[in-house]
């Protein structure tokens, strides 16, 4: 097995494009050495992305926040503007491992492993992120709910690595909340992953709503029909009703030892109501 050091988006896409080769891509690697140790894969070839800067920074603009792929929650965790701005998607960050495991796992990293209960993917969705994926015929950018396709599966063509999100500009009394049930205290893999972002007006109308569900599906959902429920009604006990009977209707899990399919239903709507409760109360702590 071959271990490459790349320093620039280029140079990583140049060693992923060799024809032939099972390459892989480590940033963190707290997934990817998991499955080499188990034999789950065998790559001719690994490149590690951990040195390009682009992929190893946080950028604030005026359109909003610019997160490397690489980036590891460690350092998510500590960048207060983030934290203040968008603290939904930092919670699941940091729900993410241990204390020595939040110093390498990386947002690209828990996006691409393609596990269908990572914590920050609803996060992620409800936030409206998106990736600029480069490869070898440019870059385009993608919303991060069509990253992954199936369990351990990703959209990605040959030789495309996720080089960074983009979080937009928060809109003026706005929240996120991310909510995660899990069988232990903590490190563990999430039963239902629930994730809310939405805007408030003055009047008390909600303007705008995003869900994101994990842990009901292959792959983390996009819930429209939850975030619809909220959209143009005052956040009330009916409306969040509304809301949870949405996520639960869309949810379709699988049975396994952390819980049954029809648990897991349940608990996606109790879950999805929670989260927009504490989105709610972060918006309207935000000045106008």
């Amino acid at each position: 097995m071959e271990y490459c050091t790349a320093h620039t988006v280029e140079e990583a896409v140049n060693l992923l494009s060799e024809k032939g080769l099972d390459v892989r891509v480590l940033a963190g690697g707290t997934d990817l050495l998991g499955q080499l140790r188990m034999g789950r894969v065998r790559p001719q070839r690994i490149v590690d992305v951990k040195s390009i800067p682009e992929l190893h920074s946080i950028e604030k603009d005026e359109g909003g926040f610019r997160v490397g792929a690489a980036v590891c929650g460690a350092e998510i965790a500590e960048h207060s503007a983030l934290c203040a701005e968008w603290p939904g998607v930092v919670e699941a960050t940091e729900l993410i491992g241990s204390t020595q495991i939040q110093g390498r796992a990386s947002l690209g990293g828990n996006l691409c492993n393609a596990s269908p209960a990572a914590d920050t993917v609803p996060a992620l969705i409800a936030a409206g992120a998106t990736c600029r994926v480069i490869g070898p015929d440019g870059h385009r950018d993608v919303p991060v709910e069509e990253v992954a396709s199936g369990p351990g599966k990703t959209s990605l063509a040959p030789a495309e690595i996720v080089a960074y999100f983009r979080l937009p500009r928060r809109a003026p009394r706005s929240g996120d909340a991310y909510l995660r049930l899990i069988p232990r205290t903590e490190m563990d893999i999430a039963v239902v992953g629930a994730g809310v972002s939405l805007t408030v007006g003055e009047d008390g109308l909600c303007t705008a709503c995003r869900v994101g569900l994990g842990a009901v599906a292959p792959t983390a959902l996009r819930v429209d029909e939850a975030a619809n429920a909220l959209i143009g009604r005052v956040v009330d006990e009916a409306a969040l009703d509304d809301l949870a009977a949405a996520a639960s209707s869309v949810a379709r899990p699988i049975d396994d030892k952390r819980g049954t399919r029809e648990y897991r239903i349940r608990v996606a709507g109790v879950l999805t109501r929670r989260a927009a409760k504490l989105a709610l109360s972060r918006a309207e702590a935000q000045p106008a």
